[in-house]
């Protein structure tokens, strides 16, 4: 190796920002779960005094894991800011869990949805990054929604602004960009993207990425890019639409795909495609 390589690998590594403990956030952001939705836990809590316990360990070990990262106010008002989110960060996660249950026929109940449905998970854990983000904390936010990227296929950025009773059906390879708003009652499929025209890095902290308004369907494979694209409310987006730009509200858009079908006796006389 040469002298050149070595010493620019050795101001790399003492310049480098102190390396978040991403484990043990995860393992926090679980624990949150687990207080919140005693499906999710290997023992629920029996007590108030345990309850009371757990949410105070909670605050406590959130306060030691931030003090690794630059914050506006101390560790430990950030930490009390975000516990105190707790009663409804619950309150929207029940709507989101009983949604799921309303739209998805094969959805047997609460418990289900809640215990395991990558779905729910995913949306559980933006929420928790969601609030964390609206308190400044850097980094973190963005590493609970990878985190949840990894186990769901569900890949929403931490500043998107998600409304109540929100349903993600299937979810792998939903992409929720930063900037995108979505109201109340919204269901969205598989391999949904919410997403950005190509900006120039200047226009990064504008609004880049749709709002999608209240009570709208989105099927499986859409694609709905621009910070100026509104889909108006009762809206129905059809599987494998590209969308760049608004539509009003009641609207049904789809795609229209042309499928031939033939038949022959013999499978070898019609050759369909070629390579």
């Amino acid at each position: 190796m040469s002298d050149d390589f070595l010493h620019a690998l050795t101001q790399a590594h003492q310049q480098a920002a102190v390396p978040l403990p991403g484990p043990a956030f995860c393992h926090w952001a679980e624990q949150v779960l687990q207080l919140l939705f005693p499906e999710r836990a290997d023992r629920p809590l029996s007590t108030t005094d345990a309850v009371a316990a757990t949410i105070s360990q909670l605050r406590a070990d959130l306060a030691v894991l931030l003090s690794v990262v630059t914050l506006t106010e101390p560790a430990p008002v950030v930490a009390t800011n975000f516990i105190e989110q707790l009663p409804q960060l619950r309150e929207l996660l029940l709507l989101d869990a009983t949604a799921i249950v309303a739209a998805d026929p094969a959805a047997e109940g609460l418990l289900e949805v809640i215990a395991t449905y990558p779905g729910f998970y995913a949306i559980a854990l933006h929420r928790l990054a969601h609030a964390l983000h609206r308190l400044a904390v850097p980094r973190v936010p963005r590493l609970l929604s990878e985190f949840a990227h990894t186990r769901t296929g569900v890949d929403i950025h931490p500043g998107a602004q998600i409304g109540p009773s929100f349903c993600i059906d299937h979810g792998t390879g939903i992409v929720i960009g930063e900037t995108t708003v979505i109201g109340a009652h919204v269901k969205i499929f598989q391999g949904v993207t919410l997403g950005a025209l190509s900006v120039a890095k200047h226009l990064a902290h504008t609004k880049r990425h749709p709002t999608i308004e209240d009570n709208v369907v989105i099927y499986a494979g859409a694609t709905i890019l621009g910070g100026s694209t509104v889909i108006g409310r009762h809206s129905i987006i059809g599987g494998n639409v590209w969308l760049t730009e608004s539509v009003p509200s009641h609207s049904r858009v789809y795609h229209q795909a042309q499928i031939q079908v033939t038949r022959t006796e013999d499978p070898t006389a019609d050759i369909m495609f070629s390579i």
